[in-house]
């Protein structure tokens, strides 16, 4: 597998870890306030090869605890199990980003992984429109979404928040959405170079804490990320 950026140490990737994050390229969504669009587009080039990537781990070894899988979107790759196992045989944890369209890739690393991030976009009606895409199948995202809920090591749904695409009835349905789960954050838009598209906004604090308070009854935790 081609690996197309790597983030040699964070301590804010994979919680509780000190991992490096792995950027693996292309994506089924076009979400207008991407941070990495030219990794989803397919436009960047790799960096290095798998062997590569392992040899830094055995070096790395005492010094990184987990390996951060993120994109673009790592469920596209059929490599994806294979490349898991053989990081995992290395003693490394494992975290996955996901946008949670491809269920059955998921489904096929879950027991392998140790922490799963899943993007909840928006409100079923408009998750479409944020995923920069014309329609979408909401029961594949609902497929996700409960194969998540039935696990027993750790997960967490985040949104991503932008002045210009959610509203407080939108978190209305999202509540329900990813009800019983442990562990829900939102995060403030921030404007990048990267970002495809102009004249996006974060929302305003209070607007965060407002939408925090409608979901707090579905979900045990709930914490706004970047937000001081």
């Amino acid at each position: 597998m081609k690996i197309y950026g790597l983030q040699k140490m964070t301590l804010l990737d994979f919680p509780g870890k000190v991992a490096c994050t792995v950027f693996l390229n292309g994506c089924d969504f076009r979400c207008p306030f991407c941070h990495n669009y030219g990794l989803a587009i397919g436009a960047e080039q790799p960096v290095m090869e798998e062997e590569e990537l392992l040899r830094f781990l055995e070096k790395r070894k005492g010094l990184l605890d987990g390996v951060a899988f993120t994109g673009g979107e790592p469920c596209l790759h059929n490599d994806l199990p294979r490349l898991i196992a053989r990081i995992k045989a290395m003693g490394y944890a494992v975290k996955l980003d996901t946008n949670g369209y491809h269920p059955k890739m998921l489904e096929k690393v879950l027991p392998e992984v140790d922490y799963v991030a899943m993007d909840i976009k928006n409100s079923p009606e408009k998750y479409a429109v944020s995923c920069g895409v014309e329609r979408l199948d909401m029961s594949v995202i609902e497929e996700s979404i409960q194969l998540l809920k039935e696990r027993v090591a750790p997960f967490e749904f985040r949104t991503t928040v932008v002045k210009e695409l959610h509203c407080a009835k939108d978190f209305e349905k999202i509540g329900p959405m990813i009800e019983g789960s442990e562990n829900y954050y939102l995060q403030g838009f921030v404007d990048r170079v990267s970002v495809p598209f102009g004249n996006l906004h974060a929302p305003e604090k209070e607007d965060l804490l407002r939408y925090a308070e409608i979901v707090r009854p579905y979900v045990k935790n709930i914490q706004i990320r970047g937000v001081e």
